[in-house]
């Protein structure tokens, strides 16, 4: 005989388990917002001077002009049929640079790592 105890799987089927009630349905037919009091836009300058409160806003609206948007990085993906992956530890200002170099040419950077590969070859004169 079998004293394990059930765990779900199986002939458990066979026990009824009774229906979960639904919970009752909230009435809120009769609810009505409070009504926000706001206080006097007078009495609370005259408690800031009092209490030397200082404004955070701007004081001069001119200079909240709005910056230039900075335009966005060229698009570097194409589809170029590379599949390989290859993942470098850089300086940072090299990095940039690379991503100039690819940007100012349209490369891709694929694109532009190969153009590297066959310019160092052509640099050694050993091609590969």
């Amino acid at each position: 005989m079998n004293t394990r105890q059930k765990l779900g799987f199986e002939d458990d089927e066979d026990i009824a388990t009774p229906p979960v009630p639904k919970p009752p349905v909230l009435d809120l037919s009769d609810f009505q917002p409070k009504q926000v009091t706001r206080p006097d836009q007078a009495k609370v300058a005259e408690a800031a001077a009092k209490a030397q409160f200082k404004r955070r806003e701007a004081k001069d609206p001119v200079a909240l002009t709005v910056p230039a948007p900075v335009p966005a990085k060229a698009t570097r993906r194409r589809r170029t049929g590379r599949s390989a992956q290859l993942n470098l530890k850089c300086r940072p200002e090299t990095i940039e640079q690379f991503y100039a170099i690819a940007d100012a040419n349209g490369w891709v950077l694929g694109e532009a790592f190969e153009k590297a590969v066959e310019l160092l070859q052509q640099k050694a004169g050993k091609p590969v």
